[in-house]
């Protein structure tokens, strides 16, 4: 059987390495005659499993013994609610709103202004293609948070450089982690959805300075409260246990890879040779600032948009699967994340060019 080349957004294409390893490992992992997610989260091989995992992430992101790691479920998502619970304590948080993810983050952060938490502040609110100059934004002096979305999904919007605020900065990297080096000291908080550059749906990457894991609000649930989970290794309820083994494994590849530094090497090259073939065409084109066009997610929009069907059909009919954009940006959409190949992406501008010969 072979594999085509999936531009998802998410769930995400995984390394082919990874998901083979998987398969010979389904019915008998490590000799004990059972599939790892059929044993106990407390046994002595999986907790050895998840300190391997968290030891391999911590290594790929340089990540000090200041930040606990949170291996927990619900996605993002439950972040934007998490988030606020537990580290608003009665001031004010800042948001910075660049695209669709960013603004459910500040909506939903919102709702907690009612319970008394606090206040949150939407600093300033970009258009889908760029980002607001930062001379526009509205802090606020002593914030408890500055929450950002460095890399947005669904417009292809990215900020490569860490925001120069004086408040604890939290951010949303579910579909930019791991794909460059970042200095994770320059953060209180990063927080992912696996499905994108990590693993399987179902698992969520939590890392937060230890120092804010007293203030939680007395209304934040249990299994949403990162001291509690911290104190019991992300396994206050059974966590996502498959999940969980797969990003390991994951980890693994990218160590194998060279690390993050060689990643973004490859992700870096991906990504110019689509936005050459972009910008080299009349047929196709990308609305988004070119300093701040994501690595991760490109969009890109038909001439004719009658025609967007047409390429869907014969994209799916080469072997490139899942290129139609959100339903909120419409067009075209390539995801091309770390388990992406080059070779994929040129085949990708390969079929683009021979499309717009034909139908241009």
């Amino acid at each position: 059987m072979t594999r085509l080349a999936n531009f998802c957004a998410g769930p995400a294409s995984m390394p082919t390495a990874v998901l083979e390893r998987a398969q010979a490992e389904m019915l008998d992992w490590q000799g004990l005659g059972a599939s790892v997610m059929e044993i106990s989260h407390r046994s002595a091989d999986y907790i050895e499993l998840a300190q391997k995992a968290e030891a391999n992430l911590r290594k790929l992101m340089n990540i000090s013994d200041d930040y606990a790691v949170l291996f927990l479920q619900g996605g993002a998502a439950l972040q934007f609610s998490s988030i606020p619970l537990n580290l608003l304590n009665g001031g004010t948080a800042d948001y910075l709103n660049t695209g669709a993810w960013s603004q459910k983050a500040y909506k939903e952060a919102k709702r907690y202004e009612t319970l008394g938490l606090g206040k949150v502040n939407l600093v300033a609110e970009g258009d889908g293609s760029d980002v607001p100059a930062f001379d526009t934004w509205q802090l606020t002096d002593g914030a408890s948070y500055f929450h950002y979305c460095p890399n947005e999904t669904i417009h292809g919007v990215q900020i490569f450089d860490t925001p120069k605020v004086n408040a604890p900065i939290v951010a949303d990297f579910s579909s930019c982690i791991l794909s460059e080096p970042i200095n994770v000291n320059d953060f209180s908080m990063i927080y992912a959805g696996a499905q994108k550059n990590i693993g399987p749906a179902g698992l969520t990457l939590v890392i937060v300075r230890k120092e804010l894991l007293e203030q939680a609000s007395p209304w934040c649930p249990n299994v949403m409260n990162y001291k509690n989970q911290f104190e019991n290794d992300s396994m206050l309820n059974t966590p996502s246990t498959y999940a969980w083994y797969l990003s390991g494994l994951v980890f693994e590849w990218l160590l194998e890879q060279g690390g993050v530094e060689a990643i973004a090497k490859i992700n870096r090259a991906k990504a110019q040779a689509l936005y050459d073939a972009i910008d080299a065409s009349d047929f196709y084109t990308n609305k988004v600032n070119p300093a701040y066009r994501s690595i991760m997610n490109v969009p890109f929009q038909l001439a004719d948009s009658n025609l967007d069907k047409l390429f869907l059909e014969e994209s799916k009919q080469a072997g490139l699967l899942n290129l139609k954009g959100h339903r909120v940006v419409g067009g075209m959409r390539a995801s091309i994340y770390n388990a992406i190949t080059l070779e994929q992406v040129q085949a990708l501008v390969s079929f683009m060019a021979e499309f717009e010969r034909k139908h241009g």
